[in-house]
């Protein structure tokens, strides 16, 4: 039973923070600290891709409709005035490239920064008064919806979401969010853009953790072979489940939120949630 329930809290956790700018990588890391849990056994690991999975699908099934939608008016859009490079689902493309590839790049570096809970720290508190600042200062957007995105506003919040990768804690959700403010966008159209990358940033950083944990490299832990008993897909199975449906009701709170309000709520939980892991790290208790 004490499975059965971490399962639903561990998929509650990932389905709350995954698209929130707040850091879902921080927080399963903040957990697997308080309650002992060794996210690198073979089977925890695992599970993480499973609920990070499970968030994942969320997306396509919330944004249907858009999808629908933008595949249909591919490549000219809706109003006739895209091409094959400004179409919404190319620049989701061109975005996703400008930051895989630097990523990929530093595979390393990002697997170090993984393990620290002091660069974690540091991310969530920098990134926290970066977001407050941009929310503040940037009010006067020039592009109101996705549609109407240009190719350099995708090349730049592309680039900025390397930043999420390299520095674990910084949150994909905050990168493209203030990026896209930065670059003129509202709120809304930063939000839904965000969403949109995340749908094959995440499909493919989540694929590729799971080849790199069940094809052997070096000396790395790998997944496979890996037993599974009934009680342990039970458990997969309670964390997917949670995870998708509590990320598909964030998906939908925020998208209403972020319409009327701003991000100075979750700038404010960042800074005092990094303030607060700082101090715990400072004195030896993490």
């Amino acid at each position: 039973m004490y499975y059965y329930l971490l399962s639903v809290f561990l998929g509650m956790v990932e389905g709350l923070t995954e698209f929130l700018p707040v850091s879902s990588t921080a927080h399963l890391r903040i957990c697997e600290a308080f309650l002992h849990i060794d996210l690198h056994d073979g089977f925890w690991k695992m599970y993480t891709i499973v609920i990070q999975l499970g968030a994942i699908l969320a997306l396509p099934v919330y944004f249907w409709h858009r999808i629908v939608q933008f595949v249909r008016t591919f490549p000219r859009g809706e109003r006739g005035d895209r091409t094959i490079f400004t179409h919404p689902l190319s620049l989701t493309l061109i975005a996703f490239v400008v930051t895989a590839i630097p990523a990929w790049a530093l595979a390393k570096v990002i697997g170090k920064n993984l393990e620290s809970l002091w660069v974690m720290a540091f991310a969530l508190l920098v990134g926290g008064i970066v977001m407050w600042i941009v929310d503040a200062v940037f009010t006067h957007p020039r592009t109101t919806h996705m549609e109407q995105m240009t190719l350099p506003q995708a090349v730049w919040i592309g680039a900025a979401q390397i930043l999420s990768a390299v520095f674990p804690g910084t949150s994909r959700s905050m990168s493209t969010i203030a990026a896209g403010q930065i670059a003129g966008m509202s709120r809304p159209a930063a939000l839904e853009f965000s969403f949109f990358l995340s749908m094959p940033t995440m499909a493919v950083a989540t694929g590729y953790d799971f080849l790199k944990s069940v094809i052997p490299h070096h000396h790395e832990a790998e997944i496979a072979p890996l037993t599974m008993t009934a009680h342990d897909w039970i458990v997969l199975a309670i964390g997917f489940v949670v995870s998708f449906f509590v990320a598909l009701a964030v998906v939908a709170w925020f998208m209403n939120w972020v319409r009327a309000r701003g991000f100075v709520p979750f700038a404010v939980y960042r800074i005092v949630l990094g303030l607060g892991l700082l101090t715990l790290l400072i004195r030896g208790m993490m």
